[in-house]
């Protein structure tokens, strides 16, 4: 068995052909195409996880399962640290679906610019977020910002 055979990350998205490759059909009036249930399970022979994962193809463009989560965990907001959320509690900082909304594009605002840790500013709070893992690491309210200095940015984004 050759080494591409039985390594599905390096199967082509068209799959192989000769000797290891499984019979697909290729006639237009032959038999129908294998349905993603048949291609899954034909992977799992071949010992991938998926048509789409063991190949790096699939209906995002040929993007790697890696990268698509990575992206699911970008396009899904926020987080908050323990310090974070226990300023918002103490300051009695309102955190709104539009708040948290712009605060999202302001991190993928800053993310976009090549941001490492950037100063959010929505509505007179300022959020100090680690851009790369996307989490806030403080807040602060307008009342509290008279006399702060915010240390260790290197970007501001006005959201």
């Amino acid at each position: 068995m050759s080494p591409i055979s039985t390594n599905p990350a390096l199967v082509p998205p068209g799959g192989l052909t000769g000797a290891s490759a499984p019979s697909a059909p290729s006639a237009p009036g032959g038999p129908k195409a294998p349905t993603s249930p048949e291609r899954a399970r034909r992977a799992g022979e071949q010992g991938g996880a998926g048509a789409g994962a063991a190949t790096g193809t699939g209906a995002h463009g040929g993007r790697s399962f890696a990268e698509e989560l990575a992206s699911a965990d970008r396009s899904a907001g926020v987080q908050f640290s323990k310090h974070a959320l226990a300023r918002v509690e103490r300051r009695g900082i309102e955190l709104s679906p539009s708040t948290l909304g712009r605060l999202s594009q302001g991190v993928q605002r800053a993310a976009s610019k090549g941001s490492r840790d950037s100063l959010v500013l929505v509505d007179g709070t300022a959020f100090v977020v680690s851009v790369n893992n996307r989490t806030v690491v403080t807040a602060v309210g307008s009342e509290h910002m008279k006399d702060n200095v915010f240390t260790n940015i290197d970007s501001a984004v006005i959201a």
